[in-house]
């Protein structure tokens, strides 16, 4: 996840301005069943303070003990946990430890990744062979060829690869500012989701009230089409008023998103679809069949608080394209 990386590279970076050293930790492999999966990553200050995790908190333990000799030699180094044996964990992990530095530059090229909203590409090399373990190391890129990783100079073809390409941060624009957008905005943020709540130009409202914002813009119905928004964009409506929904919705429907909630009953659903054809019979249908309304999976939810997470668990379903079911029932992929 591209907001877990974030909160390791900006760490990173104040960390070694205190002269304080740092390594990242990336499980490269797996044999069997884990807490996460390969690709994960965590920051490891010599402090000992950790950022992220890369387990359920079985494996970070050993990690602490493996990582000082990458402290002291500032050379990487592979090391293996195998969960088999322990509670909680099924699986072999293949994990990568190596020194990291963010200096000013790379920060603000990073930075000018995010505000670009370019997808991020990885490559781990590594190797547990002795001569050339200790220059295995995690390579960023985009497709712009920006980079903000050092590089060393080896033959990839020696090394065990795993890659990765880290999409740009979720974004969730939340359209309205009544009580239940505040409680759905700070539960979308600890998720680790960028948030906007979209005002109208009269409104009194300031980010401030939105516990976890990144933003408040007050717009016209008439200025939606402004907001930038792709593939990794969730909006959701909830003004509780027919008419700014219905503006809302006529001026969305040439944009691109992943998910598009609108809060309100069944029935007003109805209506609001007769009236988008109404003003705009030459709507595209497909835009129409992609409004999920009245919002949020079917869980029993009565407060603000059960109601966001009835919300945010059908963007998830909805983007990673599955079918909400109880993983209790689910049948595992190797039977």
């Amino acid at each position: 996840m591209l907001h877990e990386l974030k909160d390791i590279v900006y760490t990173s970076y104040q960390a070694q301005l205190q002269q304080i050293k740092c390594v990242l930790v990336s499980v490269v492999a797996l044999n069997g069943s884990s807490y996460r999966k390969p690709g994960v990553r965590m920051l490891l200050l010599e402090n000992g303070k950790m950022i992220g995790a890369v387990s359920g908190g079985c494996v970070e333990n050993e990690i602490k003990k493996q990582a000082k000799t990458v402290f002291e030699t500032s050379q990487a180094k592979m090391m293996e946990y195998d969960g088999r044996f322990r509670l909680g964990c099924e699986g072999v992990l293949q994990i990568l430890i190596e020194p990291f530095y963010v200096d000013k530059k790379s920060l603000m090229d990073f930075n000018l990744i995010l505000q670009k909203r370019l997808s991020l590409h990885t490559v781990s090399y590594y190797s547990n062979e002795n001569h050339l373990e200790g220059k295995s190391y995690t390579q960023f890129s985009t497709d712009l060829g920006a980079t903000f990783s050092p590089t060393f100079v080896i033959n990839p073809e020696d090394y065990q690869q795993f890659s990765q390409t880290l999409s740009p941060e979720f974004q969730l624009y939340i359209f309205g500012t009544e009580h239940d957008s505040k409680t759905l905005c700070q539960y979308a943020s600890i998720t680790g989701w960028n948030v906007t709540i979209i005002d109208s130009v009269h409104g009194q409202h300031d980010v401030s009230d939105f516990p976890g914002a990144q933003e408040l813009i007050r717009l016209n119905e008439d200025e939606i089409e402004k907001l930038s928004t792709d593939q990794q964009t969730a909006i959701v409506i909830m003004t509780h008023s027919f008419v700014k929904d219905l503006k809302y919705l006529l001026k969305l429907s040439t944009k691109p998103f992943a998910y598009l909630g609108v809060l309100g009953a069944k029935r007003r659903k109805e209506k609001l679809i007769n009236q988008l054809f109404e003003y705009l019979p030459t709507i595209d249908v497909e835009f129409v069949d992609k409004i999920h309304s009245p919002c949020g999976l079917d869980i029993g939810a009565i407060t603000p608080q059960e109601i966001s997470i009835s919300i945010m668990a059908e963007i998830l379903a909805v983007c990673r394209n599955k079918q909400p079911m109880s993983i209790s029932t689910k049948i595992p992929a190797h039977v």
